[in-house]
């Protein structure tokens, strides 16, 4: 569905007119809102195929702090490799990254560690290298990054339409009341069940979601 849809969908759930435009009136621009929210809900909840992408890095050497440009800062790591080395890349921790890169010699060569490390002018989170690139690498990280906030009528949202949809419908019934319809309660345990059965399909298709470790 596109916003409009989604808006449209929510306000003939709650026995609204339906609008040609979101912002049509105050009250579809609310539902906006909600929509919004309920986005943003579902995004987090699971690393959705949908919201895959690849972010590389073409460092040089002895610049070891690169941004992840377009990431932002709410993204989840699906993995990240070093493709010019064929290597897989380790997330370490803060600190360790940090005494790696002030104490003593500081190494150079293939990088196989990362951190990350503050972001840049854009709001992009920046990421630390170890050791330091000696040269030229193409560094690939596969990111889930959220769908953008959605403002215009014809964006097709990306994470399953009918549970955003019905999140909103949810939080539409919390704001105006009951009105002899399903209960708030009802409508967003209805949301809770929708979700989990569309993160349990998603998750069905790959054999690392289907793995228990205990920790």
């Amino acid at each position: 569905m596109t916003f409009l849809e989604l808006v449209n969908d929510v306000l003939i759930r709650l026995r609204e007119p339906v609008v040609s435009t979101y912002s049509e009136t105050t009250y579809s621009t609310l539902i906006g809102k909600f929509i919004n929210d309920s986005k943003r809900q579902v995004e987090d909840a699971f690393s959705w195929n949908c919201l895959g992408q690849t972010v590389t890095i073409t460092t040089s050497s002895g610049t070891y702090q690169y941004a992840l440009t377009g990431a932002g800062q709410k993204f989840q790591v699906l993995d990240a490799i070093n493709a010019t080395s064929n290597i897989g890349l380790t997330n370490t921790t803060f600190v360790d990254m940090n005494r790696k890169q002030n104490f003593s010699t500081i190494m150079t060569g293939i990088p196989s560690e990362y951190t990350f490390e503050g972001v840049d002018a854009s709001y992009n989170t920046k990421v630390t290298l170890y050791p330091r690139p000696d040269g030229v690498y193409s560094i690939m990280f596969a990111l889930s990054i959220p769908q953008a906030i959605l403002t215009a009528d014809s964006t097709v949202i990306l994470v399953p339409d009918v549970v955003v949809a019905q999140g909103a419908y949810a939080r539409a019934l919390v704001e105006r009341g009951e009105d002899g319809g399903l209960s708030s309660s009802e409508a967003y345990t209805l949301f809770r069940s929708m979700l989990s059965d569309y993160i349990a399909l998603e998750g069905s298709r790959y054999p690392e979601n289907q793995e228990f470790i205990a920790q």
